[in-house]
């Protein structure tokens, strides 16, 4: 019985409130011009991919980035709340600097504890695990033919962890780049068993990570 490719793709890159690393989390920005050109190479490589459904979070960066695909395809994003990027609470829109001064308790507990740790009316990586694997068991359970899901790195990660059986607590060595997509080829209908490969742009075949849904990897990267 043939099985069907899920295209987990990461939105193209959001304009950016500030040059130095800060807390982006669920704040809302649209894509950064160098993120309207990285979604039209993801349209142009999904041109000519028979694809059933496109799926995305409702926040502007990932909608947008759906928008590109979509526009090659007589297709309309369907917008699924589920698919947000972890909520950082109050440290949202907040520099790394600020975080570290508002909350030095706080932060030094978050990184301690990564994977359980919630900032200040925010989520942690369980949290976030608990609440896409669901939605994302149902679009795939419930889609017919190749779908592309737009989300987010957070999201991602967790949903790569729970796959490839990799412990959250690592969730930060699965690399996700601005744009990249992550092909998930189930070999069945109805089933586990699926090959994996990371493709990031301009996506060469010298660019990909392929893994088996067994654990086996092969880095084709040179």
């Amino acid at each position: 019985m043939k099985g069907k490719t899920v295209y987990l793709l990461r939105h193209a890159e959001p304009l950016h409130l500030f040059q130095e690393k800060y807390f982006l989390g669920q704040s809302d920005l649209p894509l950064s011009e160098k993120g309207k050109q990285q979604a039209r190479l993801l349209a142009d490589f999904f041109s000519t991919v028979d694809l059933s459904a496109i799926f995305c979070s409702d926040l502007q960066r990932a909608l947008q980035t759906a928008m590109f695909i979509a526009e090659k395809h007589d297709l309309y994003p369907r917008i699924v709340k589920e698919l947000r990027e972890i909520n950082l609470g109050r440290w949202e829109g907040l520099r790394l600097d600020e975080v570290k001064s508002l909350y030095p308790v706080e932060y030094e507990l978050r990184g301690q504890d990564l994977v359980n740790y919630r900032p200040p009316e925010g989520e942690s990586f369980v949290d976030l695990q608990k609440r896409v694997l669901p939605i994302y068991r149902e679009i795939v359970d419930s889609s017919e033919g190749d779908i592309v899901i737009v989300s987010h790195a957070g999201v991602n990660r967790a949903i790569l962890c729970a796959l490839l059986d990799v412990p959250l607590e690592n969730l930060l060595t699965i690399e996700q780049e601005y744009a990249c997509i992550n092909v998930i080829k189930y070999l069945e209908k109805k089933g586990s068993k699926f090959r994996y490969e990371y493709l990031r742009q301009p996506f060469k075949r010298t660019d990909r990570r392929e893994k088996n849904g067994n654990g086996d990897i092969c880095d084709q990267r040179q």
